[in-house]
């Protein structure tokens, strides 16, 4: 009777950490980041104006 219990506690402990990343994963389907296009303004050693397009995700 020991050994089952043994067993089937193993057993539940798997199955378990089977399906805690498979609902992780669910979560994330159809996931599209918010990006939009941020102009960065500097200068250089002489003075000029460099304007910079990043791309910036959230």
């Amino acid at each position: 009777m020991r050994k089952f219990i043994i067993s089937a506690a193993i057993a539940a402990v798997a199955a378990i950490s089977f399906a805690a990343p498979s609902q992780a994963g669910y979560y994330s389907y159809g996931y599209k980041p918010h990006c939009f296009i941020k102009k960065v303004k500097s200068y250089d050693y002489y003075g000029n104006v460099i304007i910079k397009k990043i791309k910036v995700c959230k």
